[in-house]
């Protein structure tokens, strides 16, 4: 077993030693990067496609000098170095661009996402701004106004938790100002919705029925039964089955949307938690040459099974800009919500509750099953991506995830890993698993955390600083649409452990802003087997860059919260320009 936890480290740490390497051997010998040991520099006749100069390039490397330029022939980076050096391998038909002196960055992945739902999210009702709940029934007056007849009111993504009055919504909030609309709203972590009457109606559920479904809570007034309208987890699909489905064409529309939203940040990549219906959509956008961000996607069913022969027929059509990786699992719901499994009780939660540890999700309750079907994934090299919030729900997958042979080969996941137990955190990186957290999450929760779980257990809550130290690969993300994709609030909230009402939380678990960046570029690559081709400014890599319009190495944090990206290049093409480069 030492063996096998050494063997797990030392794969992770192979990895940056093999980076820093090139780095040192590349640099010692020129200011132009010239590859990997074995690897044959770009034909020296053959002038680059596009060169950018006058930049202050953050390769990514460990310990590596900034540079200023570089060399992009094709979709591969040929040269990395000074801007004498790679403006004398352009000739007239090179695109230049000059930076301006301004920052340029690894292309930026977003390691946890719903991409397609988040472009559906952008064209829906926001809620999240909505300061109390007078504010938040006038935004649902207003967009009932909007919908065409037969139309469901949809979005949300709703939180009441820095409200005045914090009191849980009810569908008496809504009913009066949405007659003859049915409507499902959703809180922001997704793991509970608000219906109205109508929408209760159409679902079948009243003060008679039905139960619980197995992981969800129908949320009744206690003294009626009557349903309050708020659905949790599993409970949602009763509604949300009801809801018509939007066609091909309106879910391409939503893809596009989303990967104009990311690469305005300087996104370039996605780890994306997909619906079985969101795969014939990036197979379509593929062959249409019209993907600006990559996707590598985790296919979320719990019948995952039964799904693999139909994603078998995919998979050959995939390479690194669509790939099916795995499939998508959920331990547990949220701790909003307060169905997050937890080892011990919610300290808040109500004498008598049912479920005062939170919830297994409905895959997960017959926790053998659950194992097997793992092992199942994980005996065919796929990846799993496993969402667990609580801290026994974390300890729980990662016990499934030990029991496997061989399991840092496959470099499996967590989703969110939010609240851990202390000896669980070192296990990360004796298993091999990769931490997928999000730190805007942090900001968020910050404000109720200790109501809901305490202070004591809360100082291994965002564990960012101990995972790292632990040798644990932490890759970071947003899980949009839950919030904005902004990966520099996700930095600073990482770097300040601020939560969104300014109070510092958690301050033992800050990291620096390079340990946050690496988090965004370099850790990604290698949880998505790309370390040798991404990630990394360095020749061979593919040419996925962004210019930034804030050196956010230098800058304030509210400078940096506002950053955006300049120009976004990915495989060698420009795909977003927030100004016109120079040529």
């Amino acid at each position: 077993m030492v063996d096998q936890m050494l063997a797990c480290r030392n794969h992770w740490n192979r990895f940056l030693t093999a980076v820093l390497a090139v780095a040192i051997s590349s640099f010692a010998c020129t200011g132009t990067v010239i590859g990997e040991e074995g690897e044959e520099p770009f034909p020296a006749n053959i002038p680059p496609t596009m060169v950018i100069v006058n930049g202050k390039v953050w390769t990514g490397i460990p310990n590596a000098p900034e540079l200023q330029a570089i060399a992009i022939t094709k979709n591969r980076i040929s040269a990395v170095g000074t801007t004498q050096e790679i403006a004398a391998l352009a000739n007239n038909l090179t695109r230049v661009i000059d930076a301006g002196g301004r920052r340029v960055i690894p292309g930026i992945t977003d390691s946890h996402t719903h991409i397609i739902a988040t472009g559906l999210q952008l064209q829906r009702i926001y809620l999240r701004n909505a300061r109390n709940q007078k504010e938040f029934v006038e935004l649902v007056s207003a967009a009932v106004t909007k919908l065409s007849p037969g139309q469901w009111l949809l979005g949300g993504r709703y939180s009441v938790d820095s409200w005045e009055d914090p009191s849980r919504p009810r569908k008496e909030w809504i009913d009066p100002v949405t007659q003859g609309v049915p409507v499902f709203l959703s809180r922001m972590d997704g793991h509970q919705g608000l219906a109205n009457s109508m929408a209760l109606k159409i679902a079948g559920i009243d003060r008679d029925g039905p139960t619980d479904p197995p992981g969800g809570v129908i949320v009744r007034d206690p003294m009626t039964n009557e349903p309050t309208g708020v659905l949790k987890d599993a409970a949602m699909n009763l509604v949300q089955e009801r809801i018509p489905k939007e066609n091909k064409k309106a879910r391409l529309r939503a893809l596009q949307l989303a990967m104009q939203s990311l690469n305005a940040w300087g996104i370039t990549s996605v780890h994306d938690m997909s619906q079985p219906d969101d795969l014939p959509i990036f197979i379509a956008a593929h062959q249409k040459e019209a993907l600006t961000v990559r996707i590598r996607s985790y296919v979320e069913d719990p019948e995952f099974k039964e799904q693999f022969p139909k994603i078998q027929a995919i998979i050959p059509m995939t390479d690194d800009r669509f790939r099916i990786a795995g499939f998508k699992a959920y331990m547990d719901g949220s701790l909003g919500s307060r169905t997050a499994l937890m080892k011990r009780p919610y300290t808040d939660a109500e004498p008598g509750a049912m479920n005062p540890h939170g919830l297994h999700s409905g895959h997960s309750s017959d926790l053998e099953s659950f194992a097997a079907d793992i092992r199942w994934a994980h005996d065919r090299n796929m990846q799993m991506a496993v969402h667990a919030i609580g801290d026994q729900a974390n300890h729980e997958i990662l016990n499934i995830y030990e029991s496997l042979p061989n399991a840092s080969d496959r470099r499996h996941r967590i989703e969110h890993a939010q609240h851990l137990l202390p000896e669980d955190i070192e296990r990360f990186a004796d298993i091999g698993v990769t931490a997928s957290m999000q730190p805007y999450h942090k900001a968020d929760d910050g404000r109720y955390a200790e109501t809901a779980i305490g202070s004591q257990r809360a100082r291994t809550s965002y564990a960012f600083k101990d995972l790292i130290k632990s040798g644990a690969v932490v890759c970071f993300g947003s899980d949009t649409p839950v919030v904005a994709a902004n990966p520099f609030e996700g930095i600073i909230s990482a770097r300040r452990g601020e939560t969104l009402e300014g109070k510092v939380w958690i301050p033992g678990q800050r990291i620096s802003l390079e340990q946050a960046l690496f988090c965004y570029t370099v850790s990604p690559a290698f949880a998505a087997f790309m370390e040798d081709r991404l990630g990394t400014i360095q020749v061979n890599n593919l040419a996925d860059i962004a210019i930034l319009d804030t050196d956010i190495l230098s800058a304030t944090s509210e400078q940096i919260k506002r950053t955006e990206s300049w120009t976004t290049i990915m495989d060698g093409k420009i795909v977003w320009q927030a100004q016109q480069p120079q040529h």
